[in-house]
């Protein structure tokens, strides 16, 4: 089965129609009866309330199709970077991808950060060029800038048609049944399979145009093979069968990346694509003799059913009612049944094997992102969506609030990256956020899946703490009996990126390995809020000294110790303030251009010097997320809407030394020992 089956993600910039292409392949693999529109809101792919209002899609969205009997499941991403959350997660289980880039505006700076995402995990990539009947549409330009942006390895394995109003479809440049004839003085692309098979040579005598495309294709799958490169050099013709084997190697070695042009909207270019996909995409590898290992990567809610956990399956076999380990919450869960997903029809199909996608009923406790049975055969997590802005929830309606906190909990479930944070005592409900349309959003599936009216207060910036010096934080926690755990670490500020790295130098017979591994365990959880309330990074902590007593010590004491050792570490360190910054391409009129430059300047901006193309000026650095929040909007108002700014995520760096902004903490502070210590027992006993 896996043989015949491909896994494909769908991924691009927002605009650059990403679901109309999902729509299209499912109208012509006979799949849905009619074509559905973003426009009018009736794709199968967007069909939350909010993706229809909007036209954008803003949950993953799973559906399958057959294309010349082999089954393809297509997950549809979303395009705007509010949302890169869930590209991040498909990007888990994908054994191919489509990357789909507007002929007219280009790569953009989401389509770079979703690239490099595909690259380090080495997925297969094709690059699907669409909107080549838009005006402006030019594809040897947006090739050019395919090889300098993505990769020199991009390749045309099609030559267009035409552009513009007279774009007609393409030429393969390498499978020669493609044909273009007038007809009726209009030109079309007609397939034919001629029993005396046509050259390519033939075709390029009849298309002069496409000889670009074909020279291209040749020279870069040639720098692959010796004997390629060798008949190319030599001047001789290249074996066309040769030159296809070497491509499809390629593409599945993440070294060549085929390029193909469409315009979806027409229905153009979409067959090629579906047949692209089969030919150089990889199918699942994968064996159902071996046991279970797969990755949860999508949550749903079912009003009726419960949690709906989207399951890819790497090896094994699951079955309606077997219990499976979840390797991630270390605990046993039964599966209630195993549907198929298409669009927004589902069927109990009551079996998941190995290279599949499919929706299990029954997990309760499961949570998006958890491994089910063995973790060997599960990808990494590519992180790419880091949310910088921290809002607050506020409810029309007093009577509400409880609703609305049990609204937020399920939701999370679903994105975890919104880290809910509930302060009980203060009744306020905060969230983490990548920008304001995501907000629009959640108010939006508030409204019409909860019936719940919410705004949120102004964003403010997540900034971090890091060690400002080394040091060593200690605790003796010994009263009130019967307790016993003693504990000192050093810490030391880490490089900028580094994260948190932790090490024991204890031994076992001082501290025991159930002990060092709670203690392990709550390092992470302890430097979630620092002096000034923010999250701890980009620091080495090390336990030097620990120590249990063979009577006293009751195995949650050391869930109690750690947070006290740590907090006492930092106020001996103390914390300098970090925070976030957008890499940001700025394009301009060149008129603007001085005024702009001084607008950053003040922004506590950094840009190397600019560039001027055909009267317009390009810059090119990184700014502060602090200075930027109404940036997009004065842009608008400066250039008269004539400026385009793209930003994406750069890191985190020290503040200067004016800026100081605290936050206030949720619970009681582990340096006020005593009340910290009684509010934990409580908690822990309760």
């Amino acid at each position: 089965m896996g043989a015949k089956m491909r896994n494909v993600g769908i991924f691009a910039h927002v605009d650059a129609g990403k679901t109309t292409t999902t729509e299209q392949m499912l109208y012509q693999s006979g799949h849905i009866r009619a074509l559905g529109s973003v426009d009018t809101g009736t794709t199968q792919t967007d069909w939350l309330d909010v993706e229809r209002e909007r036209g954008i899609s803003v949950r993953a969205a799973v559906t399958r199709f057959a294309w010349k009997d082999t089954p393809i499941n297509l997950v549809d991403t979303p395009g705007h970077v509010d949302f890169l959350s869930e590209v991040e997660r498909s990007l888990r289980v994908m054994d191919g991808a489509v990357l789909i880039v507007s002929a007219v505006e280009g790569v953009q700076a989401q389509t770079e950060v979703i690239w490099q995402a595909l690259r380090d995990l080495s997925i297969p990539t094709m690059i699907y060029v669409n909107k080549m009947d838009r005006v402006g549409a030019d594809a040897l330009a947006v090739l050019d800038q395919l090889q300098r942006l993505l990769s020199r390895q991009a390749v045309p394995v099609a030559a267009p048609i035409g552009a513009e109003a007279d774009f007609a479809g393409s030429l393969s440049m390498l499978d020669e049944r493609a044909l273009d004839e007038l007809v009726q003085g209009e030109r079309v692309l007609v397939e034919q399979v001629l029993d005396e098979r046509v050259s390519v040579e033939q075709v390029l005598d009849e298309h002069p145009w496409a000889e670009p495309y074909r020279r291209m294709l040749v020279e870069t799958v040639a720098e692959q093979d010796e004997s390629l490169l060798e008949a190319y050099l030599e001047g001789q013709s290249v074996d066309d069968a040769l030159l296809r084997r070497v491509l499809v190697e390629g593409v599945h070695r993440s070294t060549l990346f085929p390029v193909l042009f469409g315009a979806s909207n027409r229905g153009l270019g979409v067959k090629e694509l579906m047949d692209a996909v089969l030919a150089y995409l990889p199918a699942p590898s994968g064996s159902e003799a071996a046991p279970v290992s797969g990755v949860i990567f999508k949550m749903e809610r079912d009003p009726v059913m419960g949690k709906i956990a989207y399951v890819r399956l790497f090896e094994g076999v699951i079955r309606n009612r077997d219990t499976v380990l979840n390797y991630s919450r270390d605990m046993q869960d039964k599966v209630t049944q195993i549907r198929r997903v298409t669009g927004q029809k589902t069927e109990d199909i009551g079996v998941l094997k190995a290279g599949d996608i499919a929706a299990v009923y029954g997990w309760s406790r499961a949570r998006i992102g958890d491994v089910i049975g063995a973790p060997e055969g599960v990808l990494g997590e590519k992180r790419l969506a880091v949310p910088l802005l921290t809002v607050q929830v506020q409810w029309k309606n007093e009577a509400e609030y409880p609703a609305v906190v049990a609204a937020f909990q399920e939701l999370a479930d679903e994105d975890p990256l919104l880290d809910l944070q509930w302060l009980q005592d203060e009744r306020e409900l905060h969230l983490k956020v990548m920008g304001p349309i995501q907000m629009e959003v959640l108010a939006s599936i508030l409204l019409s899946r909860f019936k719940l009216e919410v705004s949120f207060g102004a964003p403010s910036v997540i900034y971090k703490e890091t060690p400002a010096s080394v040091g060593e934080g200690y605790v003796a926690y010994l009263m009130p009996k019967p307790c016993w755990a003693i504990l000192r670490f050093t810490i030391e500020p880490g490089e900028r990126g580094s994260g948190i790295v932790y090490q024991s130098l204890v031994r076992g017979e001082r501290l025991l390995e159930s002990y060092q591994n709670e203690v392990a365990r709550r390092v992470p959880e302890a430097l979630q809020q620092g002096l000034r309330g923010w999250e701890v990074t980009d620091l080495r902590v090390t336990l030097i000294e620990g120590e249990h007593h063979v009577w006293h010590t009751h195995p949650l004491d050391f869930v109690i110790a750690t947070p006290m050792g740590i907090m006492n570490g930092l106020a001996n360190t103390g914390t300098k303030l970090l925070e976030p910054l957008l890499h940001f391409r700025l394009s301009v009129p060149e008129e603007y251009g001085g005024k702009l430059m001084n607008e950053l300047v003040l922004m506590r901006g950094e840009f190397d010097a600019p560039i001027v193309r055909q009267e317009r000026m390009e810059l090119e650095g990184t700014l502060p997320v602090a200075t930027t929040l109404d940036f997009p909007a004065r842009l608008g108002s400066m250039t008269k809407g004539r400026g385009t700014l793209t930003t994406f995520f750069a890191g985190y760096r020290e503040c200067p030394p004016d800026v100081d902004v605290s936050r206030q903490r949720r619970g009681v502070n582990p340096l006020d020992q005593a009340k910290y210590i009684l509010a934990v027992r409580n908690a822990l006993s309760g």
